[in-house]
């Protein structure tokens, strides 16, 4: 049984966790609500490009089509491009990611598909290394980053365009969290390179009764907004993550403090308890000593 100073110490100790713990979770509550509307406010410019560079893809095809449409011709060598945190204390998210990442190489794997990644964040580069050393063909840091923006997004976006018209790979799979709320962000699979088809629906979209003209040509046009489409996906997956990572970490650090409470009162109760019996034998001796003369 523990003793008393023991029992003292252990509470100082979880009292102090405790207050790290909530001013975490004040500072990560402060930043989400900047976060989130971030990423709420690009997702409607991301969304209506897809839109408008879904109709002007409708209308080229063939070799005349940029390379970042019609891509290499094969499907052989895949990469997953996963974007995971560079801090931590944030719950389940970067495991939850790193889980999605595995389960897609091993789909890739299963059809016999070559399989590389290319790393964003710091804390999904470990776990992906144990099971994929050999296979991580390049990372890019983010953690000396203060405020992420998109001029990440751009450098990311060049170096994964140089590598694709380099033949690096073949298609590309973009990794990331979507928030939802700080309760729920799901880690979400989408093709990044070639940029896949969208069908428009707006007023760009294909329409029998209706002729747009392109001034300049549809080829020119989408060699302009295809690297401007891959920059776009990469800038809404930085923000998402900055927003899914103050939500879990919020939520995290909302249920340590909680538990760091209930783990107070049942040390309190312990000490209480402990103290008093330590009282008790004490009175026991003091009586049994006086009786005894």
């Amino acid at each position: 049984m523990a003793s008393l100073k023991e029992l003292k110490n252990r509470i100082k100790s979880v009292k102090s966790t405790q207050k790290i713990t909530k001013a975490k979770q004040m500072v990560a509550a402060a930043k989400l609500r900047r976060a989130q509307a971030a990423a709420e406010a690009a997702r409607p410019y991301s969304q209506r490009l897809a839109k408008v560079m879904g109709s002007l893809a409708g209308k080229v095809s063939g070799e005349s089509a940029p390379l970042l449409l019609r891509g290499t011709g094969k499907d052989e060598r895949h990469l997953l491009v996963v974007v995971n945190t560079d801090k931590g204390l944030c719950g389940g998210l970067n495991a939850n990611i790193v889980k999605a990442a595995k389960a897609k190489a091993r789909e890739l794997a299963a059809a016999g598909k070559q399989v590389d990644f290319y790393l964003v964040g710091r804390k999904g580069r470990a776990p992906i290394r144990r099971d994929y050393a050999s296979q991580v063909k390049q990372e890019y840091d983010t953690s000396a980053v203060r405020n992420l923006g998109f001029t990440e997004a751009e450098a990311i976006a060049e170096e994964l365009v140089a590598l694709f018209e380099a033949g690096k790979f073949d298609v590309a799979h973009l990794i990331y969290p979507v928030f939802k709320s700080a309760l729920a962000q799901d880690p979400t699979v989408v093709q990044l390179m070639p940029v896949p088809a969208v069908e428009g629906d707006g007023p760009v979209a294909s329409d029998s009764s209706a002729v747009v003209e392109y001034e300049p040509d549809e080829e020119t046009i989408l060699g302009a907004l295809l690297p401007r489409y891959i920059r776009t996906q990469l800038f809404v997956a930085l923000l998402e993550r900055e927003a899914s990572e103050q939500g879990a970490s919020m939520t995290a650090m909302d249920n340590a403090t909680r538990n760091a409470g209930d783990l107070i009162n049942k040390l309190t109760i312990q000490y209480n308890r402990s103290r008093q019996a330590a009282i008790t034998t004490e009175l026991i001796e003091i009586i049994a000593g006086a009786e005894a003369l």
